[in-house]
């Protein structure tokens, strides 16, 4: 008894603390449970909703377009479903919902609604699709949008991983077929994309970028597809990003963070060409290229199941892997130069270059926030320097670059000539490793991404040499 007490107080505080609207009825439509936060998004009292018919207290409601008496009349569950309409207050709101059957022992006895607030991230992505509409109408009226547009000749760096890479990316600037380019946060992969662009025979078609982490499914696909008027409330005819981008480029940035069920219809559009807005039964044509991207390894994106092989074997035609900055430090002195010369001419600064200590402690550094993190770190640091200064010294920089960089390895001590060629590899691996999980307070993600190496082979190897965490 005292156990059934606790958990039903356990459930009466989850279903009043939790962000989500839950309404429940029973097989015969009458409201059993009724949360706050769903009386406060519909603008109705709970006492006056519980133990009524969902179709006495939404009169504009029948069977057929109650979701709540659509799943309990079919036993199937419908998932985040957009819906916006007025609540009893008068204001406009748009939620998602998921609303699913219940049975006990196979028999049906009623349905339960779960619905979010997402009425400000709709507001913001109507925004987003309103702003790209603009754009779209410039583009069709030959006004040429300001915004910076990169080439090849943006993308800093002599060494051998970078120049593959540049290598790749100039093949297929040539070329239509889908591209996949995979690098960590802060490598430059926008750059790539918008090189191979701008320099290839679509040049002077669109360019568009759509994050594909920013916003919920569903409204994404409204984004991409395009929506028809009426298919939903508030819905209006509006072409998507794939419509905008006709004739052009489409670039998915974090393509693993899209839903499977979307990655599933992205694929069907890859493969014959044309798009269904949502809504609609008219099928576009679209002549689209699209650049993908994503900031972890795509074979272990497919591993965790958050990116589709069919979608990744159709994506990957050009691969292009953009190095960490950590694998290419013999660009550091150039990528250096090139920022401060930069920040130089935008903040009215007259630097000449970096001390060579600092220089040393910029080669000792992981970059884990690569480029990104050079070019922040070198705009702050002239951001500080006096007029009458011209050379970057540590005191213009964090202290944690200075303290993580006086950490490194120093190998000398382990290598004994006595010993063979393997031993002694084995030895510094070993060194590497303990230090790594040192930096990272043995954190074995961290510690692999500081490695270059995969989680999976970092646990090996820590069981291996018998590291103790």
């Amino acid at each position: 008894m005292i156990k059934g007490e606790i958990l039903k107080l356990v459930l009466q505080n989850i279903l009043h603390y939790i962000d989500e609207g839950i309404h429940v009825i029973d097989n015969h439509g009458n409201t059993i449970l009724y949360n706050d936060v769903m009386a406060r998004l519909e603008g109705l009292d709970k006492e006056s909703v519980l133990n009524k018919n969902i179709l006495d207290i939404f009169p504009s409601l029948d069977e057929n377009s109650s979701t709540l008496f659509t799943v309990m009349n079919t036993g199937r569950p419908i998932f985040n479903r957009n819906q916006t309409y007025l609540n009893y207050k008068g204001n406009k709101i748009t939620t998602m919902n998921t609303t699913i059957p219940l049975f006990i022992n196979d028999e049906k006895v009623g349905a339960l609604e779960i619905a979010k607030d997402i009425t400000k991230i709709k507001a913001l992505s109507e925004q987003v699709i309103n702003l790209q509409q603009e754009l779209f109408k410039k583009d069709r009226e030959e006004i040429k949008p300001r915004i910076k547009r990169y080439t090849f000749e943006n993308i800093i760096g002599n060494s051998r991983e970078i120049k593959k890479a540049i290598d790749i990316a100039r093949k297929a600037a040539m070329s239509n077929s889908s591209v996949l380019i995979y690098g960590e946060t802060g490598t430059g992969k926008e750059l790539f994309s918008q090189s191979i662009h701008y320099c290839g025979k679509r040049k002077n078609k669109p360019f568009i970028a759509q994050n594909c982490a920013a916003l919920p499914e569903s409204l994404l696909e409204s984004i991409l597809f395009g929506t028809v008027k009426g298919s939903f409330t508030g819905a209006v005819d509006r072409p998507g990003l794939f419509e905008q981008a006709n004739g052009g480029t489409l670039l998915l940035d974090e393509i693993n963070s899209m839903g499977l069920m979307l990655q599933s219809k992205l694929l069907r559009v890859l493969q014959e060409g044309y798009i269904r807005r949502v809504g609609g039964l008219k099928d576009i044509p679209i002549d689209v290229r699209i650049i993908a991207t994503t900031n972890e390894d795509p074979l272990v994106a497919i591993e965790k199941g958050t990116l589709r092989k069919d979608l990744y074997y159709r994506l990957n035609v050009i691969s292009i892997k953009v190095p960490a900055l950590r694998e290419r430090k013999e660009d550091l002195k150039l990528l250096c130069d090139y920022f401060i010369r930069k920040y130089n001419k935008k903040l009215d600064k007259d630097v000449w270059m970096l001390s060579e200590h600092v220089y040393e402690l910029f080669l000792n550094y992981t970059w884990p926030g690569n480029v990104r993190e050079l070019e922040n770190l070198i705009e702050g640091a002239i951001n500080f320097i006096s007029k009458d200064e011209h050379v970057l010294k540590k005191e213009h920089f964090p202290s944690y670059i200075v303290e993580e960089s006086m950490g490194t390895v120093d190998i000398k001590d382990i290598i004994k000539l006595e010993n063979s060629l393997p031993e002694i590899i084995s030895e510094i691996e070993k060194k590497l490793i303990i230090h790594a999980l040192k930096l990272t307070g043995n954190n074995i993600t961290k510690a692999a991404n500081k490695l270059n190496i995969r989680r999976q082979t970092l646990q090996h190897k820590i069981k291996k040499y018998k590291i103790r965490l």
